[in-house]
């Protein structure tokens, strides 16, 4: 009787947890967020037509300093004097550094010494042979002797003028790499000099843009942080093979009137314009999808959004402009793209 009612009650339990089990589940589902498929979503849309368009727009790249130059000593010895800081503006054969020469200079007037007594011993022995007092080859001695010690003293002298370190060319100051007091050797880099006054403007531009850049022409070049400051370009470069992005490179030199505001590295445009126009759609870059290597839009079609693949040209400020995949009088979703999807019923706002 006992082991029937243990078993009768072990049934109970069981049952109360399978009951309250499902009664959370039912709680929890309540709880979660059912989306209805069929309830219209609320988007914005645009109806397209045909446009003139002109085939201009912009592409970014990066400034680069026309030259740059890490200089090193071509001799040894230890720094005496650094004459110049970082972002210091320097002229081409500015004195800029001027390591220790004393040595040098005492072994100059030592050989400064032994030309004047051997310019004497020429003189003498000239006088001599004439006179028939000496042979004529100690008269040939002494002259490559002082030969010898000209060749010497222009040597020293070229040692001492390496102890000067000059700017190769006008620019600035980008960089400090040693100090007063260290020890320069060839190869050991000590200041870096930076050309701003020319820059270079490099930007990458895809196959198909690649006809709106001529090597004849000059463009309109501006800094991302600058815009409003306009510098003319000139094509020195269009890439002759595509990089890992296939795209290729095109670079402009700049003259840069503006140096103290333009530096090297930043980001900038290039305005671009082939004067040819056409016909064609324009539509908000942000209306395109990009799903599996497709460039797609929404388009509504009897209330649904329907995707549709299109191609696209290029780019113009904000807008794009599209070859192929819509007609005139399309309506395309410009935004709303949350939980939307191929088929949806739509309103529009």
């Amino acid at each position: 009787m006992k082991k029937f009612i243990w078993i009768i009650v072990g049934i109970a339990i069981v049952g109360l947890v399978v009951f309250k089990l499902a009664s959370n589940k039912k709680i929890t589902e309540n709880k979660v967020y059912q989306f209805d498929k069929e309830k219209p979503i609320s988007v914005n849309v645009d109806t397209i037509h045909l446009e003139f368009i002109n085939e201009k727009g912009s592409f970014t790249g990066t400034f680069e300093p026309n030259k740059e130059v890490k200089l090193s000593a071509e001799t040894q010895g230890k720094i005496n004097s650094i004459l110049v800081d970082v972002g210091d503006i320097v002229q081409q054969g500015q004195t800029l550094i001027q390591l220790d020469n004393s040595l040098l200079k005492l072994q100059l007037q030592t050989i400064e010494v032994q030309i004047e007594g051997l310019q004497d011993d020429v003189k003498r022995y000239t006088i001599l042979t004439e006179a028939d007092a000496v042979q004529g080859v100690q008269l040939e001695k002494a002259k490559l002797g002082l030969k010898s010690a000209k060749v010497q003293r222009a040597t020293i002298q070229e040692q001492i003028n390496k102890t000067t370190i000059k700017a190769p060319f006008s620019g600035v100051v980008t960089a400090k790499l040693s100090e007063i007091g260290a020890f320069a050797a060839p190869g050991v880099p000590l200041l870096q000099i930076t050309d701003l006054n020319i820059l270079k403007f490099t930007v990458n531009v895809a196959e198909n843009n690649l006809t709106q850049f001529k090597s004849s022409e000059q463009y309109t070049i501006s800094a991302d942080v600058f815009p409003e400051i306009s510098l003319l370009g000139k094509i020195t470069m269009i890439g002759s093979k595509a990089n890992m992005g296939n795209s290729f490179p095109v670079q402009f030199q700049v003259e840069n009137t503006k140096q103290l505001d333009i530096k090297a590295g930043m980001f900038g445009k290039v305005n671009v314009s082939n004067n040819q126009t056409e016909e064609g759609f324009l539509i908000p870059s942000s209306a395109i999808l990009n799903n599996e290597e497709k460039t797609q839009v929404y388009t509504i079609e009897n209330g649904k959004a329907m995707l549709k693949t299109i191609e696209t040209s290029q780019n113009i400020g904000n807008k794009t402009v599209v070859k192929k995949g819509l007609q005139e009088g399309d309506i395309i979703v410009t935004s709303g793209f949350i939980n939307l999807f191929n088929g949806a019923n739509i309103t529009t706002k």
